[in-house]
């Protein structure tokens, strides 16, 4: 036998639940990840305490990585400055797609990490998400909804970040697709990680529509035969 090191159970029907990883590591969408990593550039902040990085759950199938933190005086844009330190150093698929601050991090008895009292992101407090931004255009609107549609939300605008919103690679790959379709537009995939807020994106719709529009304009002009009169 090869010791994989994932923990599973046997089923009463026969087959195997997985449990997660006797090591700590995290498969998410194809990737292996340390969440000791993340923590470790976290931890860098100054205003940081302390941190746990877990995988989870938002609805049946679609896990992603939620990092929580405790910090001291933290600023007011302590999120993306978090943020921005761990896309100078890893990966975008080790970047959590949501960060939760506390004022400490929940703890057993005995002093170890209660990972089991980690609220959900959603259960930390009940103020509404700011929006920033609203669509300015019907180009802005249309990929808003396509966003709203893929993401399975609607509490964001116009220049929020699509990755920030908790999108990874699958629904980037479903969010291109909806958008060539509602486009009619071979949009190239690099284009979302390059702008990836509806605003900027729907700039680049409209860039390329224009192109499109502009070629197709040359072409009849270039067609048209001339008669001496």
């Amino acid at each position: 036998l090869y010791r994989t090191g994932d923990r599973a159970r046997w089923r009463g029907d026969g087959t195997l639940e997985h449990l997660g990883r006797l090591d700590g590591q995290i498969k998410l969408r194809g990737f292996r990840i340390e969440p000791g990593e993340i923590e470790a550039v976290i931890a860098r902040h100054p205003a940081v305490r302390e941190v746990v990085v877990i995988a989870r759950e938002a609805r049946p199938g679609d896990r992603n990585l939620v990092a929580y933190f405790a910090a001291e005086n933290p600023p007011a844009g302590v999120t993306e400055e978090l943020r921005a330190l761990l896309r100078a150093a890893l990966p975008e698929y080790m970047v959590p797609a949501c960060f939760v601050r506390l004022e400490a991090l929940p703890r057993t008895p005995n002093g170890k990490l209660d990972r089991q009292a980690l609220p959900a992101p959603d259960q930390i407090d009940g103020a509404p998400r700011p929006i920033a931004g609203v669509p300015r255009t019907p180009t802005e609107e249309m990929v808003i909804n396509v966003f709203r549609s893929v993401l399975g939300r609607s509490d964001f605008g116009a220049g929020d970040s699509f990755f920030d919103l908790g999108g990874h690679s699958l629904m980037a790959a479903r969010l291109m697709l909806q958008l060539r379709a509602a486009t009619g537009s071979d949009l190239p995939m690099r284009l979302l990680f390059e702008r990836p807020t509806p605003a900027r994106l729907a700039e680049a719709v409209a860039e390329l529509a224009w192109v499109q529009k502009s070629k197709s304009s040359g072409r009849a002009a270039g067609g048209r035969e001339e008669i001496e009169l």
